[in-house]
């Protein structure tokens, strides 16, 4: 499991318990808190209602009827309320008054209860009891839809208790309004629920991208692709990548002079040998001078290859440790190709070899001068070294697909199948038709650099009518 997911699965938990929780607790008390907000106003109106009561007593005890004109005068007023959607039009308050032994003088609905003894009722009884009264009744019980809230005060006149006045209000509406908050609480919950689950994505994508590309480019680096340290943002993943490129770059060193040295002493140990032996008989004092100048000659020919190899090698090393161009300029492949022929042309007279450069126009792209004639002057060259005297070499440079493509084919003998998968590995060389000799086994490496640096590609195939095509593609803008 990546660690992507293990942060997103994590912060997935953390947020369903954390809100699951929060949407329980809330819901669980929602109701009551609704009860609450309806309980404290029918505080107020039953000291409102029982003092209003007061003011109609007569010889000690409460008016009724004078109490019953008010109150439905009261209820037969019209109105209309919007509240949030809900309209109301009429007063649902239920109000009765009982005596001081309970029994109900006054029911506001017609007198329905007028004459029974709700004494035992919680909101009759603990007011006559002088404490705080209210009671929660299902009118139809078992159906809590039904319930009716009551609050009670003391009907008390000259001083005395009279009674008790008690106002019922139905939670029809109140839980309607508390279902509704309900819905839309829990609507948000999950909409604010999904908003946190994208952001913790975000997040957990923030923090993994960088060790992703830090993944991919260490991966890059152990299969030997020529790769630059990516972008890792600040903190931690970036002194991690930068410890990385530091431990990278030690290694490859170590391993890099350790392969060079190996390579270098094998290069050179046959041409100083060879010069040894020369030098060794050249001590000879009878030596006849034919003999002597053909012993120089060895020695100037060995020379010029430990030369060789040793210009190369620095060129390559350098190449191989380059991650991007330092000189990059808008270059064309026609004028390349012209310079080379012309600095090659005394060695295809010498070999009567007939040099064919076809350019097809628009054949510009990016590139380090250097870099980009060295490496087309060692195909060339290539070319040159495998081609039968008198043959013909065709050089084609063309624009296709945002890129400069060079197809070098020579007609020679192709390359043995043996040597296919080889020819591009550092000091592997094959023998020279003409003289029989290997070279120094670098050119094509170092073509091969360049091309990579160039953010190109290079081929060598067998042509099927016989001879070798070499293709270099090289982007027109390096990106």
């Amino acid at each position: 499991m990546s660690i992507r997911t293990r942060i997103f699965i994590g912060f997935i938990i953390v947020v369903f318990v954390g809100f699951s929780a929060l949407l329980y607790w809330s819901l669980d008390d929602f109701k009551p808190q609704f009860r609450k907000a309806t309980e404290e106003p029918l505080v107020d109106a039953s000291r409102v209602l029982a003092s209003l009561a007061t003011t109609t007593a007569k010889d000690g005890r409460v008016d009724v009827l004078l109490f019953r004109g008010l109150m439905d005068d009261a209820y037969a007023r019209p109105f209309s309320a919007d509240i949030y959607g809900f309209v109301k039009t009429g007063v649902d308050y239920r109000v009765y008054i009982t005596d001081i032994s309970g029994v109900v003088i006054f029911d506001s609905r017609g007198g329905l209860d007028e004459g029974k003894d709700y004494g035992r009722w919680n909101d009759v009884k603990r007011t006559l009891q002088g404490r705080y009264g209210a009671r929660t009744t299902e009118e139809i019980p078992g159906d809590p839809s039904t319930s009716v809230m009551y609050v009670a005060s003391p009907v008390m006149i000259a001083g005395k208790l009279a009674g008790v006045l008690s106002v019922g209000k139905p939670t029809v509406s109140t839980n309607r309004f508390a279902e509704d908050a309900k819905k839309n609480i829990t609507l948000i919950t999950l909409v604010v629920g999904l908003s946190v689950v994208l952001v913790g994505m975000f997040i957990s994508w923030r923090i993994t991208a960088p060790i992703n590309r830090l993944t991919d480019y260490a991966r890059a680096v152990r299969d030997g692709e020529r790769v630059t340290l990516p972008e890792l943002g600040a903190g931690e993943t970036r002194e991690l990548g930068e410890a990385f490129e530091e431990m990278r770059a030690a290694l490859e060193g170590k391993e890099y002079v350790e392969n060079y040295v190996q390579t270098l002493t094998h290069e050179i140990k046959s041409p100083v040998s060879a010069i040894r032996g020369a030098t060794e008989l050249l001590a000879e004092e009878d030596m006849p001078p034919e003999l002597r100048a053909r012993f120089l000659d060895n020695i100037r020919a060995e020379s010029e290859r430990i030369n060789v190899v040793v210009e190369r090698l620095l060129l390559l090393s350098s190449l191989e440790k380059k991650t991007r161009l330092d000189d990059v300029q808008r270059l064309d492949m026609a004028d390349i190709l012209a310079g080379i022929k012309e600095s090659l042309h005394p060695l295809l007279k010498a070999k009567r070899i007939s040099l064919d450069v076809l350019d097809e126009g628009d054949s510009g792209f990016e590139g380090d001068p250097f870099l980009a004639r060295q490496a087309v002057l060692n195909l060339v060259q290539n070319a040159v070294d495998f081609s039968p005297a008198g043959g013909t070499i065709t050089v084609e440079a063309a624009g296709r697909d945002g890129s400069v493509v060079l197809t070098v084919r020579d007609r020679g003998e192709g390359i043995p199948e043996y040597a296919s998968c080889r020819i591009f590995e550092r000091f592997y060389s094959l023998k020279r038709p003409d003289t029989g000799k290997k070279s120094s086994g670098l050119g094509l490496c170092l073509v091969r650099e360049v091309a990579a640096l160039h953010k190109g590609s290079v081929e060598l195939a067998n042509a099927p009518d016989g001879g070798v095509i070499a293709t270099l593609i090289l982007p027109r803008r390096i990106i």
